[in-house]
């Protein structure tokens, strides 16, 4: 018998767009992925991190995360719903209801647990059924790591002992999921990581795991995985080949997503084997208008007077309902009644104002630009790093010395935001 999926990530519930909140546009896509699942008659909900916009989420985020897991478990008792924790959530808070969600058939995995280099897996299996109530698939379930959740392992000179650790936890997992099922059942994975050859909003997004230094390679999963869902990345994308993929986020998180294709993926079965996936588009309840529409900026008069063209408020208009609005501009000279001016043309408007952005029209360059040196600023840490202990070391630097300093510099990155 078929089974069907819907996969969807990085919700981050209670975010702001520059101080406006989401709230409404997170109840329409909730709203619309529940009739959604129900309509396409789903067996399993996979979510793929970042449930929460803030490892601390408001009173309000937290009700709309419960309320619709209520509402879902009401309408579909039978649906399958596993959800990990993304670098956005905390795991602790994201898995402490896990006790009482289990029993409902949420399997929710905020964490990893391991002894010495074994990893507890039976946390990170969860069994998916199909209409039938069958076993019709195992999935991998693997949390975003931090760099003390990764098992020790020993590597080559060419390793990196990161990406190494990595492989070992998702060798060890998939190793639980095809003892816990068999030849008839689909082996699927689920993490939140940063992939090489992506590509990322880097106004919303950050390299993960490791800070900057660690794209995981797509290699990391077997050739008998039959799917993996991804979250982490907002834009929609399949990596290496497409069994493996990135959902993206059903809300645009940043100005520059505004292009986006935003969307959840349905994704179909037969035996151990996909047999095909699905866009489902999300839509966009409020709209990202950006004067002018591409990368380019304008100069201040026809910014202006397209501001000037925006539709008029109408008298019974929510103002949660008008789009968000970006305006950029070349400026010649500073304007420092910029805002001002753009707010009192926006008075009358049905737009809200969240960005401005400038450029100016000098000639840019940095004031060190043609100094033929290579200063620190120039180098990662690692390789600032690396020349400081060659300076007094033949040996190369031992991998569990460079992998306290990559928890170090990650550790950094977290404080600094």
């Amino acid at each position: 018998m078929p089974m069907r999926l819907i996969h969807t990530s990085d919700w981050h519930l209670g975010h702001h767009l520059h101080g406006l909140g989401r709230a409404r546009e997170h109840q329409a896509f909730l709203d619309w992925l529940l009739d959604t699942v129900a309509e396409r008659r789903a067996d399993a909900l996979l979510i793929a991190g970042d449930v929460f916009d803030t490892a601390n989420p408001s009173a309000a985020a937290q009700h709309a995360w419960f309320d619709f897991l209520g509402r879902l478990r009401r309408r579909l008792p039978a649906l399958d719903v596993v959800v990990i924790a993304g670098n956005h959530d905390s795991p602790a808070r994201l898995g402490a209801p896990a006790p009482i969600l289990g029993p409902l058939g949420v399997h929710v995995v905020g964490s990893v647990r391991r002894d010495g280099a074994t990893v507890h897996t039976a946390g990170l299996v969860a069994p998916l059924r199909d209409a039938s109530g069958r076993v019709a698939a195992q999935v991998g379930a693997v949390p975003y790591l931090r760099l003390p959740d990764l098992p020790p392992v020993q590597v080559d000179d060419d390793q990196d002992p990161v990406i190494e650790g990595v492989r070992s936890l998702y060798d060890q997992v998939f190793d639980a999921a095809r003892r816990a099922g068999g030849p008839d059942q689909a082996l699927i994975g689920m993490g939140h990581c940063y992939m090489t050859g992506t590509a990322l909003s880097e106004l919303s997004e950050r390299r993960i795991l490791g800070g900057n230094l660690h794209a995981l390679p797509a290699a990391l999963f077997p050739e008998d995985v039959a799917y993996v869902a991804l979250g982490h990345l907002h834009k929609a994308q399949q990596v290496g080949d497409e069994r493996v993929r990135y959902c993206g986020s059903p809300l645009p998180l940043s100005m520059a997503e505004a292009t986006y294709h935003h969307q959840v993926l349905q994704v179909d079965f037969q035996g151990p084997r996909r047999v095909g996936v699905e866009s489902l588009t999300v839509p966009r309840t409020v709209d990202l208008v950006r004067i002018p529409p591409g990368p380019d900026h304008l100069p201040v008069d026809q910014a202006l007077a397209a501001v000037d063209a925006l539709p008029q408020r109408g008298p019974e208009d929510d103002p949660s309902s008008w789009p968000y609005l970006e305006v950029k501009v070349t400026l010649t000279q500073p304007r420092p009644d910029l805002r001002r001016e753009l707010e009192d043309r926006l008075a009358t408007r049905a737009a809200r104002l969240v960005r401005i952005g400038t450029q100016g029209t000098g000639h840019g360059h940095a004031l060190a630009d043609g100094i033929r040196t290579t200063g620190l600023d120039g180098l990662t840490p690692t390789q600032v790093f690396r020349r400081r202990w060659a300076r007094d070391h033949d040996d190369p630097v031992p991998a569990s010395l460079l992998a306290s300093f990559h928890e170090l510099v990650q550790a950094a990155q977290e404080a600094g935001g």
